[in-house]
């Protein structure tokens, strides 16, 4: 099933990207009069008629549309992007297919990659969103200090920190998460975070967490957190 994705439909007609028309028209060989669908990131799937099958300006008309209940709304992960790449657009591929509602790259003091493109990542969460039939397209956000995403998640219900070293204090995340209000979870790099990221975060109402016995790889960590969100 190949499914196009169409941000900005509003109305019963629609004139498609140069990239997805190229695909449709060119790639899969479709043609006037054929049915597609189409999915909105925002929650909706359409049925739609090619009514002008020009490679580059494929214009459809919408017969029939269904909305999507999002499962995920509320789950929002911070990640410390991986020394390589790939490592992290495995996360944001299958965090996408599981559910997840956003997802903020942090730079933390143990931070490897201290700087990141977003644009291909765009891509591959649509893609991993199409694939995965889901019709809400997951927000991520460009990189910011661990200080600065502490002031952007300050007013979430449930802020917690999965935290490798010991704490007295930490609780196994799938004690303490409650289903139903907006939650973040940070992961941290493969260093860990700091001591003084971990005090700065429990200063402003964050729980240290465990995610298991096991020492998590990074990405690792942050599908096990959506995971467990997931499935409360």
């Amino acid at each position: 099933m190949n499914i196009f994705y169409t941000p900005e439909l509003q109305s019963m007609q629609y004139e498609m990207t140069e990239e997805e028309s190229k695909h449709c028209i060119r790639v899969l060989r479709k043609a006037l009069g054929d049915k597609i669908s189409l999915v909105d990131g925002k929650g909706t799937f359409f049925t739609a008629e090619i009514i002008n099958d020009n490679p580059k300006h494929c214009v459809v008309a919408v017969i029939d549309k269904t909305s999507q209940v999002n499962r995920s709304e509320f789950i929002n992960i911070a990640i410390a992007p991986t020394k390589n790449t790939d490592r992290i657009e495995w996360f944001l591929e299958k965090c996408t297919e599981i559910g997840i509602n956003s997802i903020y790259l942090m730079k933390t003091e143990n931070s490897e990659r201290t700087n990141i493109k977003t644009e291909r990542l765009e891509k591959l969460i649509i893609s991993a969103m199409k694939q995965s039939l889901k019709a809400h397209k997951p927000l991520i956000h460009e990189l910011i200090t661990f200080n600065e995403l502490l002031k952007a998640t300050s007013g979430y219900a449930q802020k917690y920190i999965a935290y490798c070293d010991e704490a007295p204090e930490k609780v196994f995340l799938p004690d303490v998460y409650k289903k139903g209000s907006k939650t973040i979870v940070l992961i941290g790099p493969e260093g860990d975070f700091s001591a003084t990221e971990v005090a700065l975060a429990k200063k402003i109402g964050y729980k240290v967490v465990s995610l298991g016995e096991s020492r998590l790889r990074t990405e690792t960590a942050g599908m096990v957190a959506c995971t467990i969100m997931n499935c409360m």
